[in-house]
């Protein structure tokens, strides 16, 4: 798979552009709809009240080269989501070798950044800057999105300074596409390029609702598709490192895969008793674990989490991974075609026993 990071180092100058081909308009797939200012159509109004939410995040550290160690500068993008507490949300990957991080506003001004802390299994990380008067963007609800709702993306690509493009989600809750280690993207044809890590992906309200993160299959003549981190768990996650500096993740003591028919034979189950045309099956429950002394059994099929669906082993692995430690989780199972309700508190991975998940 060609996997392409959306950042770029500072290297990227004007006549490294050869490398990404000539420079050409990005048009969405369909037309947006627009807002009539003095008879003229235009998404201004609502560029005008996110842009100055997203910034620019430059980097200078270094990296392990053979024996050696090599400088190395480069530039993501971020979005403010605390003004009073100059917090921004970017992707773990734009700061990770970070050992000085300059932040560009709209405006242009500069200002120094500290590094909050960072989760590299979801890309998401947090940073402060110390400035008055920012603004923040207006925070959405990912759960809502539909394919074909139109959104826009923004950030700081090729080093060309802010960048607006715009597109549709044109898939929700991708889990298989092997960037990250918990994966529950929004797809969209929205461009997205080098220097848009962490930047917004918007909809037509002005609402965050994706952080973007990386693309795929761009070429000269083809932009690719983008993805981005759903904004409801990248901001539990944000929350996460900014209560404990870190992403305190449990398990229940499971072992899970997909609710398939090979899955069910191995199990020497019947596909007619699960009644659950999806979701994922628990092949294994881990002795003394908080999950087996909540009552589940190896077979169970587990078909919601709160008021989530589950579709498959992939779904069920991300919701887990955003509850905390002694949280407690709301699941709905299928058990010999029966449906049962199971509460289970989340314990730490050291207090389990065994593989889990």
């Amino acid at each position: 798979m060609n996997r392409h990071i959306a950042m770029i180092a500072l290297v990227v100058s004007a006549s490294s552009l050869a490398f990404y081909g000539t420079v050409r308009p990005v048009r969405a797939s369909v037309p947006l709809p627009v807002i009539a200012q003095a008879g003229v159509p235009t998404l201004a109004p609502i560029l005008k009240k996110i842009t100055p939410a997203v910034i620019s995040v430059a980097i200078k550290g270094h990296v392990a080269d053979g024996a050696k160690k090599r400088e190395i500068r480069s530039t993501g993008s971020g979005v403010v989501f605390d003004a009073s507490q100059g917090l921004i949300i970017t992707n773990n990957h734009v700061i990770e070798h970070a050992e000085e991080i300059t932040v560009t506003l709209a405006d242009g001004s500069n200002l120094p950044a500290k590094r909050i802390g960072g989760d590299a299994d979801t890309d998401i990380a947090v940073i402060k800057i110390e400035a008055d008067n920012l603004t923040a963007i207006s925070m959405g609800d990912s759960d809502r999105l539909e394919v074909g709702d139109f959104v826009l993306a923004i950030g700081n690509p090729l080093q060309l300074g802010q960048t607006v493009t715009s597109g549709i989600v044109s898939g929700l809750r991708r889990n298989n596409v092997g960037i990250e280690q918990y994966e529950d993207f929004i797809q969209t044809d929205a461009a997205i390029y080098p220097g848009n890590s962490g930047g917004a992906l918007v909809n037509l309200n002005g609402d965050l609702v994706g952080i973007n993160t990386a693309f795929v299959g761009a070429s000269n003549t083809n932009p690719g598709v983008g993805f981005a981190i759903p904004i409801n768990m990248a901001r539990n996650v944000a929350d996460q490192i900014l209560e404990f500096g870190e992403i305190r993740r449990g398990s229940l003591g499971i072992t899970i895969d997909d609710a398939t028919p090979s899955v069910f034979h191995e199990l020497k189950m019947s596909v007619s008793t699960v009644a659950a045309p999806v979701g994922a099956v628990i092949v294994k429950v881990d002795g003394g674990s908080t999950g087996a002394r909540a009552g589940l059994k190896s077979g169970d099929v587990v078909t919601d989490v709160g008021n989530a669906a589950i579709r498959d082993s992939a779904d069920l692995r991300n919701r887990m991974a955003l509850l905390r430690v002694g949280e407690v989780a709301e699941l709905s199972v299928m058990r010999d075609g029966k449906p049962v309700s199971i509460r289970a508190t989340i314990a730490a991975d050291h207090e389990q026993h065994g593989r889990s998940k």
